[in-house]
């Protein structure tokens, strides 16, 4: 894991950037229009109304700009390996997205539980309902400020890919994490000389000997 090529790496830390970028623009689409289809419906504060759904968007929302976020930076760094500014942005970012999507993931699969559990009772709060409980599933007409119509299975049918791309992109996350620490020579990747060859080719650039020429005519 800790094993990171000086000439096929680069491309392949690119390679993982863009699909983070492509995978963090779907599912903050996805995560926008279950928001704005049907929870923004439910997202009201009210006694009757809880915000497990609403939490769980936001947080897929905003892991999907972190992941265009960190997607960008791997693509930064695979071009300029040596500058340490940026290897120390690639861990900082990879680290809290991994741990935003695995949270938005979490999230998802517990929303998921709870409405298949419910029957969608949950997506129904808000509804001028009668004496019996109302659910998604429900013959009872009810009137509702948004349409009812298939809404069960339209928010299922966002939120189980929100879930799989929320876990994809933890995966690619700790990927990055691992390439950031051996670029560092961070533990546990602090046996790989990867930092050392990136030193010595600094070193040895043509600016670096250039300067090193001006200094030695002074």
């Amino acid at each position: 894991m800790c094993t990171f090529d000086k000439d096929k790496g680069p491309r392949r830390l690119m390679k993982k950037g863009l699909t983070l970028i492509l995978v963090g623009h779907i599912n903050f689409i996805l995560g926008a229009i279950v928001h704005g289809n049907v929870l923004r419906h439910i997202s009201k504060p009210s006694q009757h109304i809880t915000t497990e759904y609403t939490a769980a968007n936001i947080i897929s929302v905003t892991s999907g700009l972190l992941s265009i976020a960190t997607g960008i930076i791997s693509i930064v760094v695979s071009r300029n390996l040596h500058v340490s500014k940026l290897q120390i942005g690639l861990l900082i970012a990879s680290f809290l997205n991994a741990l935003l999507s695995a949270a938005c993931c979490t999230g998802l699969i517990l929303a998921i539980s709870v409405t298949v559990a419910h029957n969608g009772q949950g997506l129904m709060l808000g509804c001028n309902d009668t004496q019996v409980p109302i659910n998604a599933r429900s013959p009872v007409s009810v009137r509702c400020p948004f349409d009812t119509t298939r809404i069960y299975d339209t928010t299922l049918a966002l939120w189980i890919p929100c879930a799989v791309l929320a876990a994809f992109e933890a995966g690619l996350s700790v990927w990055c994490f691992i390439v950031g620490l051996t670029l560092r020579g961070l533990a546990p990747c602090g046996n790989s000389y990867i930092k050392e060859q990136l030193e010595e080719e600094a070193q040895c650039s043509p600016h670096s000997r250039h300067l090193i020429e001006q200094r030695t005519d002074a």
